[in-house]
């Protein structure tokens, strides 16, 4: 029997992999509607677009959910959504983008609980929503995104993606300990 051993090479190797124009193409459309629609969320905590709340009703909401100013919590949500889904859909900074969202879902999953999965109470649309965020983040946003132009984000991608979701996760956890 052969044991195979881990290639440290495949998780921090600075060349991308191949890529195909279809395998392109299906990141830019993954992006565009993951990021639109977290974009579309932020909006609507912030400005009331879309039929949504507002930042006074946001802020309220945030208070009754526990957590401590707020207005500033609805603020700090509505810019995260809204510009981490549009980094994500531009393909803009998405580790960055990544980390936002990643802090976002792991308070909604908090609030929203984990009693049921799927409706009338479930959270399948934010587990897959959360998922996707974290495969581009992983994956990096393909050929047909501004990071392609940015030199060091494409060398080091893996690098970048990993810490990028790390940070991501102790900012949304740290936030989840000031909430009562």
């Amino acid at each position: 029997m052969t044991q195979t051993r881990f290639d440290r090479s495949l998780l921090f190797d600075s060349s991308p992999p191949a890529a195909t124009v279809v395998h392109d193409v299906g990141l830019l459309l993954l992006r565009l509607v993951v990021g639109l629609t977290m974009a579309g969320h932020g909006t609507m905590k912030l400005f009331g677009w879309f039929g949504g709340p507002g930042l006074t009703a946001t802020g309220k909401g945030f208070t009754m959910a526990g957590y401590p100013a707020g207005d500033a919590m609805a603020v700090i949500a509505g810019l995260s959504e809204t510009l981490g889904g549009l980094g994500l859909a531009l393909g803009l900074l998405t580790p960055l983008a990544g980390a936002a969202l990643t802090g976002v879902f792991i308070n909604i999953l908090d609030v929203r609980g984990l009693d049921a999965y799927f409706p009338p109470k479930g959270v399948e649309l934010e587990v897959v929503l959360f998922a996707s965020v974290v495969a581009l983040t992983l994956t990096g946003p393909g050929r047909y995104a501004a990071d392609h132009y940015l030199p060091v984000l494409r060398e080091s991608r893996p690098r970048y993606s990993l810490l990028a979701l790390l940070v991501g996760a102790v900012v949304g956890f740290i936030v989840l300990l000031i909430r009562d």
